[in-house]
């Protein structure tokens, strides 16, 4: 469990209020095409929708880096000022579901719940907050029913044999929020509706499915076309419009959703209530490895539980999201892991400053005590359409002079910098890093978090001394290496050897 001392996230919102300074923050609206000030529809308060997992399978690190990017969002709204509501669905009534129970021999219900119970195991190890609340297509039948009768009333859709579509070319604007001119549209893209129609029911090639029609061993619901099941892309619309009202201040999710997925539920919401869906429309890029699109077929396909049970810290996880802007492709390889571990080294360091050396520089509990100026760089990147990796720069600026006071402590007994602003820039820092989810475990060894003491590394130095004098070189080395593996390193001065922790 993670520390609560300072309870850092805990007092976000009274600290924003204190250090909020009139600031324009902008995001970039993929519907626009053009970074825009942030208006919401009731003044400080943002309602927010992410569309979530179909859950067939366990999360990947597509997965990740989508969540701890809306998560991360959501955090630094509320660290603005702002009381958000935020909504994350399941889809939990889809193909690859049936075809993963027809392969296991069990239902779409067991499956369903077996991977939305891990989808939780899994990403609360990343320190993403649980959403307000988490709806189910299946919960939402009537909604979607209702959606579907308005849109037939208005002649934007028809029934067809127990199947309903969308008539496409009824919207006029369909493609406004991918750039796609109707002509250059493939029929069945992203393998989600149907590739072929092999009955002939649709009007047009580029109709989509609202209702399908029952088949032999799927589940079923009744309704004035049949029994049958919704599509995909009317369970996001439906359930918006029942958690959320009918215009909602952003949706978000990954690039890969802009078309069709985005690009229907568009179509299908405004044309059912003549309203805007959503004013902002915001997507994370996606996760490539090694320079590759990450799919099964190319043997990279990393799970999140994979990568962590590797082990790799969380935090280092969650650290090498966001040190990429969200809207840009992020490389995963072996080395760039491994760096992330690092930075996320030096960062937990600063993290734990307060916790090594507080009592010593004699820090009080004056929470609200932060340092300004630092808050106001954090949030000049934060307020520039989230560039949370500017802010990150920042936050890593300051761990590195904690820790670089800290060794002074260590080694001279006294720091460079006035105890009562080193307790300013380490609350600081413990807050800041708290609005990106960041945070470090205090433990018992936290005093020594290396897992090795300040007497047992003196004891080392001193045998590696006696190595030395004995021209026992390679034991010298070997006594350097193990310190090193433990985060300390040595430099051999005329006046002896110093060391320090990372």
């Amino acid at each position: 469990m993670l520390d609560q001392r300072p309870s850092c996230f805990n007092l976000l919102l009274r600290i924003s209020i204190q250090y909020y300074c009139v600031m324009t923050l902008t995001v970039y609206n993929t519907l626009t095409r053009r970074q825009e000030p942030l208006e919401t529809i009731e003044p400080g308060k943002v309602k927010m929708y992410c569309c979530g997992v179909t859950v067939y399978d366990y999360c990947h690190l597509g997965h990740a880096r989508s969540y701890i990017v809306w998560d991360t969002i959501r955090r630094y709204l509320q660290w603005r000022g702002y009381q958000v509501h935020y909504i994350q669905n399941f889809t939990d009534i889809d193909d690859k579901i049936l075809n993963r129970a027809r392969e296991q021999g069990t239902t779409m219900e067991a499956v369903s719940h077996r991977f939305i119970d891990a989808y939780f195991e899994d990403i609360r190890r990343l320190n993403v907050m649980d959403a307000d609340a988490y709806p189910r297509a299946t919960e939402h039948i009537p909604e979607i029913h209702e959606m579907i009768k308005a849109l037939i009333a208005k002649d934007y859709a028809y029934a067809a044999g127990g199947d309903v579509y969308y008539r496409v070319e009824r919207f006029p604007t369909y493609g406004k929020l991918s750039g796609r001119e109707l002509e250059q549209m493939q029929a069945g893209a992203s393998g989600r509706v149907d590739a072929e129609d092999q009955e002939g029911k649709k009007q047009h090639p580029f109709d989509f499915a609202l209702w399908k029609a029952a088949r032999p061993g799927e589940p079923a619901w009744d309704s004035p076309w049949g029994k049958g099941r919704p599509g995909w892309h009317i369970e996001c619309s439906a359930m918006i419009r029942s958690r959320l009202g009918e215009t909602i201040d952003i949706h978000g999710g990954g690039g890969d959703l802009i078309f069709p997925h985005h690009e229907n539920e568009i179509a299908q919401s405004e044309a059912a209530i003549n309203k805007p869906l959503a004013h902002y429309w915001m997507h994370n890029g996606m996760v490539m490895v090694d320079g590759k699109k990450m799919s099964k077929s190319l043997g990279n396909f990393t799970t999140i539980r994979e990568l962590l049970d590797r082990p790799v810290d969380p935090m280092a996880v969650r650290y090498f999201v966001l040190q990429a802007h969200y809207r840009k492709p992020l490389d995963f390889t072996d080395e760039a892991i491994a760096t992330a571990e690092s930075s996320w080294k030096t960062l937990k360091e600063g993290l734990l400053f307060g916790y090594e050396h507080g009592e010593k520089l004699g820090f009080d509990n004056n929470g609200n005590n932060l340092d300004k100026e630092i808050i106001k760089r954090f949030e000049e990147s934060g307020d520039d359409d989230f560039n949370f990796s500017g802010s990150l720069a920042v936050l890593f600026e300051l761990a590195k002079e904690l820790r670089r006071e800290g060794n002074l402590l260590v080694h001279e007994g006294k720091t460079e910098t006035p105890s009562e602003e080193l307790a300013k820039q380490w609350r600081t820092l413990v807050t800041l890093a708290g609005v990106l989810g960041l945070e470090a475990k205090v433990t018992e060894e936290t005093n020594n978090n290396s897992g090795i003491t300040e007497a047992e590394i003196e004891e080392l130095i001193q045998k590696r001394q006696e190595a030395r004098k004995a021209k026992n070189f390679a034991e010298a080395d070997r006594i350097r290496d193990e310190l090193q593996a433990q985060g300390i390193t040595l430099i051999d001065r005329r006046e002896g050897t110093r060391w320090h922790r990372g």
